[in-house]
């Protein structure tokens, strides 16, 4: 017999003798000092504490075994936990409460496959898990993205399995999560059937399910059955509500939630004051946005650097950047430290004025405050740059960005090929979107867009037609930025052929063109003396609801009668 067996043979004695708390500490303080275990003191261990209801301390022993944290003897934690659930090594009083201790440290491992494994094989033998086991391995995998195992252990053992309004909870919160609100229903009307009563956590979850669906008068619907049902609504059934209608442009409706909240007793929390004030920051309403920003801190409710961040952002947005730089003085006096976040809006703002020179402060103060850039911080100053035509400038920070390995995005490579293509430095444009793919980012729409863009502002219509002719080859489908980008281009050069059938084809094909396209190919129609193209355009224009102006209506109108 090897030494690490006597040992464990020594151990089990000593812990045959004592209670469970007092055998774990034995336990305890033998692995510490080195001790190898074997199965049969593992075993006896589980088995000792769980003969007294000890099933928390169970599952948090297997999850040190599964862990490695367990030194074993020739056995790895995979081959000992199936080992454990034989006959030999349990008995029938604590075989049910293993399984379920074993499940329980896998979900809490997040290994949701092994803890469905030894459910099917708990199951097999005869035993039920209980709801609380049932529920956490329920939740498990929907946060492991596997709705469809969840649904599948859901409906094989609904009718065998104990269930509460948490089982049901769980699983209509996995239907909303992966779109399927119909299911989510569903289960409402079986939760009933099982004789339960939806509760408030079940309807907001259900509300906030419509909202991201963007079915917001459903979830007005079940917000008022609430109600009726004497449901009494939460802090956070109003927040997912308001924020619902405000992401629908529903503001007046959002706002009406937002004072029906308080005048229900309710104190709004942080996260709906934040609705309230970042709608109105999108709205350019940032007096609005301090004034509710005032009332939060009036109530007593702790505000955060996103708060601060929503309302720096509709400063910046407003233009208003020396008080955006004002607020951020002030996380100091609360205890904030500004964020990347911050940072960013900061960046973005004085970039959208063309003050380059202040956004490149704030970039250095933000890398010695020992925060790092993120991919957007670096986009959006490459973007700056580009703005104020500082190619260099927008080069060198790619170089940076690539040296602290932050890949360039197809963002970045597709913002410095419209700069290069806007000043004439086409072959550098392409030389950057063929760099761009060798790196394996594949262009869509937009890069195209920015590509013909460069071309037809250069004269260069024959490349363009190139271009965007190549794109049904690449299943791509021209959008209406790039149209009339190729008929302004075609009316530059004189190709009102061109530019008429392009803008036909714009029309058949479901697209708007903007007055500029009308306006400039009517006007080149009219100049070769092609009145009849020019009268069918203007027709077109005003059946697409755009009005053409006096000078256009005169220009065909004459043409018609010179002819």
């Amino acid at each position: 017999m090897s030494q690490s067996h006597e040992k464990t043979l020594i151990l089990i004695q000593k812990m045959v003798k004592v209670p469970p708390p007092k055998a774990l500490l034995l336990f305890n303080s033998w692995t510490y000092e080195g001790l190898h275990h074997t199965p049969h003191s593992i075993s006896f261990i589980l088995n000792h504490l769980l003969s007294h209801d000890m099933l928390p301390q169970a599952q948090s022993l297997i999850l040190r075994l599964i862990s490695g944290r367990i030194p074993l003897y020739t056995f790895s934690p995979s081959s000992l936990i199936p080992q454990l659930t034989q006959a030999l090594f349990t008995s029938s009083s604590t075989y049910a409460p293993l399984y379920e201790a074993i499940v329980n440290a896998y979900v809490h491992s997040h290994s949701p496959h092994q803890a469905l494994t030894f459910l099917h094989q708990m199951i097999h033998k005869g035993h039920l898990p209980t709801s609380n086991t049932f529920n956490n391995l329920l939740c498990s995998l929907i946060r492991s993205n596997l709705f469809d195992k969840a649904w599948w252990v859901f409906n094989q053992l609904k009718i065998r399995v104990v269930m509460d309004v948490y089982s049901f909870g769980i699983m209509i919160k996995g239907c909303c999560e992966v779109g399927d609100l119909m299911k989510g229903f569903r289960l409402v009307t079986m939760l009933e059937e099982f004789g339960l009563s939806p509760n408030v956590v079940i309807y907001t979850t259900l509300i906030d399910g419509c909202c991201k669906n963007g079915d917001v008068m459903l979830a007005k619907k079940l917000f008022c059955k609430m109600d009726r049902l004497g449901v009494v609504a939460n802090q956070h059934t109003y927040s997912v509500l308001m924020n619902g209608f405000f992401k629908q442009g529903l503001q007046r409706e959002g706002f009406q939630m937002y004072e029906n909240m308080k005048h229900s007793g309710i104190v709004p929390n942080v996260y709906s004051y934040n609705c309230v004030i970042r709608e109105y920051c999108n709205g350019g309403m940032v007096d609005k946005a301090f004034k509710v920003f005032g009332e939060m801190r009036e109530r007593g409710v702790t505000c955060g650097v996103m708060t601060y961040n929503i309302l720096i952002g509709g400063l910046c947005r407003g233009k208003k950047l020396g008080e955006a730089i004002k607020l951020v003085h002030r996380f100091g006096k609360v205890g904030l430290s500004p964020n990347i976040v911050t940072y960013n809006i900061l960046i973005n703002g004085f970039c959208g004025v063309g003050k380059i020179d202040t956004a490149v402060r704030l970039f250095s103060q933000l890398k010695s405050n020992g925060l790092s850039p993120t991919l957007v911080t670096y986009n959006t100053l490459i973007a700056g740059y580009c703005k104020v035509e500082n190619l260099a400038g927008a080069l060198s920070l790619v170089k940076e960005m690539e040296e602290r390995g932050v890949a360039p995005s197809k963002v970045t490579y597709t913002i410095l090929i419209d700069a290069f293509a806007r000043l004439n430095y086409m072959e550098k444009a392409r030389e950057l979107h063929a760099l761009m793919e060798k790196s394996g980012l594949v262009s869509d729409v937009h890069t195209y867009s920015v590509l013909i863009h460069g071309l037809c502002i250069t004269g260069n219509m024959k490349e363009a037609s190139k271009l965007f002719k190549s794109l049904g080859e690449l299943h791509f489908e021209p959008n209406n930025v790039i149209y009339n980008t190729m008929i302004h281009g075609y009316c530059k050069e004189g190709s009102s052929y061109r530019a008429f059938r392009l803008l036909n084809e714009m029309v058949d094909n479901g697209m708007v063109p903007n007055v500029a396209s009308f306006c400039s190919t009517i006007g080149l129609l009219c100049n070769d003396g092609k009145w009849k193209e020019a009268e069918l355009l203007l027709e077109k224009m005003i059946n697409s609801g755009l009005k053409p102006t006096v000078s256009l209506y005169n220009m065909v109108y004459k043409e018609k009668i010179n002819v």
